[in-house]
């Protein structure tokens, strides 16, 4: 007789629970999901594959979320795509999409005053290499 995978599968969100972020379980070791241990102490962790997996959703989530408040977005060359969606990614799209005056900048071609401004940011001071990396494909359009 073949295991009744889905049953299999039934028990064990019932006796783990399923818990959609990381919380500590009762012996007070990082978990995810269905009781995933990804506590490294315990030899916890995830794989290159899942890793590639939640990264491709979370790019299809961000990328809707500009379709949705940033959509001329789409009209950028492909590498000042690329820079909004890393800022996104870093930032969140409420904090793009609030950020009026530099974007319009971005959206009206007016890529070397965003550029200026986008130096000024807090975020260019809290992640230097990075900002100065995604500033520079805003301002060239290369990579």
């Amino acid at each position: 007789m073949s295991l009744d995978r889905e049953a299999m599968i039934a028990d064990l969100r019932r006796d783990e629970g399923e818990v959609l972020h990381v919380y500590q379980d009762h012996l007070g070791y990082w978990t995810l999901g269905v009781g995933r241990l990804i506590d490294k102490r315990r030899g916890g962790g995830i794989t290159k594959e899942e890793s590639a997996y939640l990264l491709e959703n979370d790019i299809d989530r961000k990328m809707t979320e500009l379709d949705r408040q940033l959509p001329w977005w789409r009209t950028l060359d492909g590498v000042r795509q690329r820079a909004v969606l890393n800022m996104a990614f870093q930032m969140g799209v409420g904090t793009l999409a609030g950020a009026i005056p530099t974007f319009n900048l971005i959206k009206n071609g007016d890529y070397g005053l965003a550029a200026d401004r986008l130096e000024n940011w807090k975020w260019a001071r809290q992640t230097p290499e990075r900002a100065k990396r995604v500033i520079a494909m805003i301002r060239t359009g290369e990579a």
